[in-house]
């Protein structure tokens, strides 16, 4: 371990600390989250950020998403937004990837860039010593990749190897299966890490055509955390990103689901079988949202607190795992789950969530579930925030779904506020047992199709 890391190690698990305690504090009374001071910064050029000025610990950590992703990327160039995401720390302006890996650790800086279905999302956190120097790094990496030849071979490879590993994983080929059945010829139906034909034929040219296209200012949502004010971050706002082009192309429509009841089985030499099923779900800015997200921990988001737990796993040792979760996209929400269970169980297993499905839609949940329900959810929200890049990319968050400044503090109210009529009422518009899909990968035994 160089020095660098030996120092910045120590450093950043007390940030770590810090931050917790913050935010434990920030929540714990009304009073104190009142106090809570989330400041928006306009820089000169426009650049907008939300910022939680905390000096206790010399760290800065930036957060930053753009939003489009691999929705912006046609079939064809499928594994595009992925790629442009990993050259990024491959080499920029007069450093190549050595010299770029090199700097990076003597700076002591981490950085992270990564694409997703909507976004493209890129953070750096650093020590305040070493501040200029790490945002002028950060901003070469955004603003001047190299798309080296060296590098992209290196890459590519990296990835059609986990391309390969992914078809033979089930519950890769589960995920491949009911995408691709639910967004056909979207690009929510395809895997972003693409396909071995489309990453061989990708191209330097094709990452600069990228990064015209998936990071622009139009799109761009910050968040800071650490030492530094606001007079201090507004010019930094600047340097790494009023260079970036201003506009970019719209993400498509949103798709059509294509799902239909029933079950499809992927015929997979194992023990064990690899479900998952859902069907429609709501969005993120849907007003039930939050009640939709404390019902489902009841159903199946609240690990062995939940019904399918319970119900699947406990009682009768069907399942190794199961659960269900919300999955609100930009263009598209469904409500999924899935469970992992021996081949003989399988068909058992999928009469008992499509009961416990039917049986939460019915309305039959007791205010003791909620009460529980609530208490671990409020109880729990602090510990998203055990680091500087966790809270700054929670404002980032906030900002893509235009909660307001004040969510962080509110989040636990809007939680309290929920009634036992929400639940029954959302409970019943969400869950249609009849319309559950579900993918199987195994030789499962006992399914009704």
């Amino acid at each position: 371990m160089s020095l660098a890391r030996m120092i910045f190690s120590p450093l950043r698990a007390a940030g770590q600390l810090v931050a917790a305690a913050m935010l434990l504090a920030c929540l714990a009374t009304p009073q104190a989250a009142a106090e809570t001071k989330i400041v928006k910064v306009v820089s000169p050029g426009g650049v907008t950020a939300w910022l939680v000025e905390e000096r206790s610990i010399p760290i800065i950590s930036i957060s930053a998403s753009f939003t489009g992703g691999d929705a912006l990327i046609p079939n064809e160039k499928a594994g595009l937004a992925s790629l442009f995401a990993s050259m990024l720390e491959e080499g920029a302006g007069k450093y190549d990837d050595t010299a770029f890996a090199k700097r990076a650790e003597e700076l002591a800086v981490k950085m992270s860039f990564s694409s997703g279905s909507d976004t493209i999302s890129v953070g750096a956190t650093m020590l305040l010593q070493n501040r200029d120097a790490s945002i002028e790094l950060f901003r070469l990496a955004m603003q001047e990749p190299r798309f080296d030849a060296g590098p992209l071979e290196r890459v590519k490879a990296q990835i059609s190897s986990s391309i390969r590993q992914a078809e033979t994983n089930p519950g890769s080929i589960a995920s491949k299966t009911f995408f691709s059945l639910a967004y056909p010829g979207d690009s929510y139906g395809r895997r972003r890490s693409g396909t071995l034909k489309s990453v061989a034929s990708l191209t330097a040219d094709d990452l600069r055509d990228a990064h015209k296209k998936l990071m622009t200012r139009e799109t761009l949502n910050v968040g800071v955390v650490g030492a530094i004010s606001p007079e201090e971050l507004a010019p930094l706002l600047d340097k790494l990103f009023a260079a970036l082009p201003a506009k970019g192309p719209k993400p498509p429509k949103p798709p059509k689901l294509a799902l239909k009841p029933g079950v499809t089985v992927v015929d997979f030499n194992a023990p064990q079988s690899t479900v998952i099923f859902g069907h429609a779900g709501i969005l993120r800015k849907d007003p039930d949202y939050v009640a939709a997200y404390v019902m489902n921990y009841i159903l199946g988001g609240g690990g062995f607190a939940s019904r399918l737990t319970e119900e699947v796993r406990e009682k009768r040792g069907l399942a190794y795992s199961v659960y269900s979760y919300l999955s609100p996209r930009d263009r598209g929400g469904l409500y999924l789950g899935g469970v992992g269970t021996a081949n003989k169980s399988v068909g058992k297993s999928i009469e008992l969530i499509k009961a416990e499905w039917a049986r939460m839609a019915a309305g039959k949940v007791t205010q003791q579930e909620l009460d529980k329900a609530k208490q671990y959810l409020i109880g729990s929200y602090p510990l998203r925030f055990d680091s500087n890049s966790k809270i700054a990319a929670f404002l980032v968050g906030v900002q893509r779904q235009k909660l307001g400044i004040d969510y962080i503090t509110r989040r636990n109210d809007l939680v309290r506020a929920v009634t036992l009529d929400d639940v029954k009422r959302v409970a019943k518009r969400l869950l249609k047992s009849d319309e559950l899909f579900f993918v199987v990968v195994g030789k499962p035994e006992g399914l009704k199709r």
